[in-house]
């Protein structure tokens, strides 16, 4: 898809670009998430965590303004098993075998322009040079729908259920293959 088909008039995609993201952004990144998910919120050393735990996972979103309208965060994970709201785990799980996209969030300002799939085929990009023929993520806001249009299944079981609890009835693990 090009640029002007995925951007409005008054605001162009090609104002927003993503990149690595780095320790100096995390307190922008903490207002992102205040702004984007009030219900689920973390603390700045979770985002640090994972941060630390795989630097080439995570992503901000720059706005031309040099203003952070977004970010992507992910770590090597486990399939099956949910990374735990506002959780500092200090480790990698030995082995790895999927990428875990805890969180992709926009200010409403970059919404609408297809940012996010940008973001996932970064993070299927980094997920592949690790090694990890997967993705994994879970779908809250009743999102599921938004994530299957870039390629991600529900896979349901009694025990992801208890695992999902701390991020409402909603919730839904989603996995996809770095081929999708």
């Amino acid at each position: 898809m090009s640029a002007s088909s995925r951007s409005s008039p008054t605001l162009p995609a090609e104002t927003f670009r993503w990149r690595p993201l780095q320790p100096a952004d995390l307190d922008a990144v903490m207002a992102v998430a205040g702004v984007v998910h009030p219900t689920f919120p973390e603390r700045r050393e979770t985002f640090a965590d994972k941060l630390a735990l795989a630097p080439d996972c995570n992503f901000a979103l720059e706005g031309g303004d040099g203003a952070l309208a977004g970010y992507a965060v992910a770590l090597p994970w486990r399939t099956g098993e949910v990374v735990a709201l506002d959780a500092v785990y200090g480790a990698l799980p030995e082995p790895c075998d999927v990428l875990y996209i805890h969180d992709i969030a926009l200010l409403p300002a970059a919404r609408g322009r297809a940012l996010a799939g940008d973001a996932v085929a970064l993070l299927v990009a980094a997920a592949r040079r690790r090694g990890l023929a997967q993705l994994s993520l879970t779908a809250v806001y009743g999102a599921d729908a938004v994530w299957a249009r870039h390629g991600f299944g529900e896979i349901s079981n009694p025990g992801l259920r208890a695992k999902l609890a701390s991020y409402g009835e909603a919730a839904r693990y989603m996995v996809r293959t770095t081929e999708a």
